[in-house]
């Protein structure tokens, strides 16, 4: 048994039962916002709906949570490409799925928004993220990844928190004061910024802009020179890079989303009054 299986295996033994049979084959096809291919062990994530650009739901939120367990379970994983479909990667949003207004209805989002992090973060080998376009929504999924490539014209920003009048609190407060700086990060999410790729890149968000038409074809061949070394020394090396995040991250994310729910409520009361006013 490899040393993969045998991590597979403790993993499931641990969870009270045998160990399971974790193909791709098992969850290839198995999330409809997620198209999935792999190739020598490189899997290439593109998020997606109805095969255009991304519309981010709740539905999305808690289809994440099992997709990123799944990729993460499976040993024959090496190396894993994270990127949108056509010219986004994550910039549309619904609140269709979404209960930030009710006790159990916020626990949901609490628990989903924890787990999907973790679950990032338990992908224990390098990942890729390949910007194809704006990320107004969920960058810090982006950021988690060890890489971090964007196509000419691809911007950040945090767009919804602002619109919707709530707190940051869902990785966002964490991911990004580490990645560009405290002074840089609270900036950025309290203004509104925009960041170009360009600027991203000055900032250290970013690692290369590229042309769009060759931000896969680089993402792979960075993924082909990775997979030169054995499984067991890219397992490591991503558990090695990613303990700060997973502290900081275990320190202040609760904290971060159940502000994030507060705020979420007193909107709704705001709107209430107003609604109850004409």
């Amino acid at each position: 048994m490899t040393l993969p299986e045998r991590l597979a295996a403790s993993r499931a033994n641990e969870a009270g039962g045998p160990p399971e049979a974790h193909t791709f084959e098992s969850y290839r096809d198995k999330y409809e916002n997620l198209r999935m291919k792999r190739e020598n062990g490189i899997l290439e994530v593109a998020l997606h709906t109805r095969g255009g650009p991304l519309v981010f739901n709740g539905y999305v939120h808690q289809a994440l949570v099992r997709a990123f367990r799944d990729i993460g379970d499976d040993p024959d994983n090496h190396v894993v490409i994270l990127t949108g479909t056509g010219n986004e990667f994550c910039a549309q949003i619904s609140p269709e799925g979404f209960d930030f207004f009710t006790p159990t209805g916020y626990d949901k989002v609490l628990r989903e928004g924890t787990k999907v992090l973790e679950n990032i973060l338990d992908i224990e080998v390098p990942m890729i993220a390949a910007i194809n376009g704006p990320v107004t929504a969920h960058s810090e999924y982006a950021l988690l990844c060890d890489i971090v490539l964007a196509a000419e014209g691809a911007y950040f920003q945090d767009a919804p928190h602002p619109a919707f009048g709530i707190v940051p609190g869902d990785g966002l407060h964490v991911v990004w004061p580490e990645v560009i700086g405290e002074i840089r990060g609270r900036y950025f999410l309290l203004s509104g910024q925009k960041l170009s790729a360009v600027e991203a890149k000055e900032y250290g968000a970013v690692n290369e802009v590229v042309p769009p038409e060759a931000l896969l074809p680089r993402a792979w061949e960075l993924a082909r020179h990775l997979k030169k070394q054995n499984p067991l020394t890219l397992r490591y090396t991503r558990m090695a890079l990613s303990t700060r995040f997973r502290r900081r991250l275990q320190e202040s994310l609760s904290y971060g989303l159940a502000l994030e729910g507060i705020s979420a409520a007193h909107v709704a009361v705001l709107n209430a009054q107003k609604a109850k006013r004409g």
